[in-house]
């Protein structure tokens, strides 16, 4: 007899369904703190978005928070908040997205929310981060708004 499969509602899916609080925290906070720049004070140019596709379709890359340039139509910053056992699988797909210049992003960074470690990667750093929260596309430190 036939008996349907269903997954279990604690599976991680890699579209960010099931992610935990504290990760599903993080994001909210770094989206506020970034709206407010962007939206109330006018002090960044970049729009931020939480788990927005990359591009327009299936099949395309879905970051944590993405910084979108609305008059060049396209995301600079990806961020990525991640644990332990993902945070490197997380810098190598940052790092895949920046070098393959596919959506224009310029700069990635990667936030360890059991550690509090932050990764940054920029276009042209040759595969190599390094520890800082510290965006220079936006002159922003975005270690304090966790």
């Amino acid at each position: 007899m036939y008996e349907p499969s269903f997954p279990s509602p604690f599976v991680v899916h890699e579209d960010g369904t099931n992610s935990p609080l504290a990760h599903q925290i993080v994001i909210s906070k770094l989206t506020i703190e970034l709206g407010v720049l962007y939206y109330h004070r006018r002090a960044i140019s970049l729009m931020p978005l939480p788990e927005t596709p990359l591009g327009e379709g299936p099949g395309h890359q879905v970051p944590d928070v993405l910084l979108f340039d609305n008059e060049a139509q396209l995301t600079r910053i990806v961020i990525e908040v991640a644990q332990p056992r993902s945070a490197n699988r997380d810098l190598h797909k940052i790092i895949n997205l920046i070098e393959d210049d596919d959506y224009g992003i310029l700069e990635g960074f990667v936030y360890n929310y059991y550690s509090g470690e932050w990764l940054r990667y920029c276009k042209g750093d040759g595969g190599v981060a390094t520890g800082s929260s510290f965006s220079s596309l936006m002159n922003v430190d975005l270690g304090p708004m966790i």
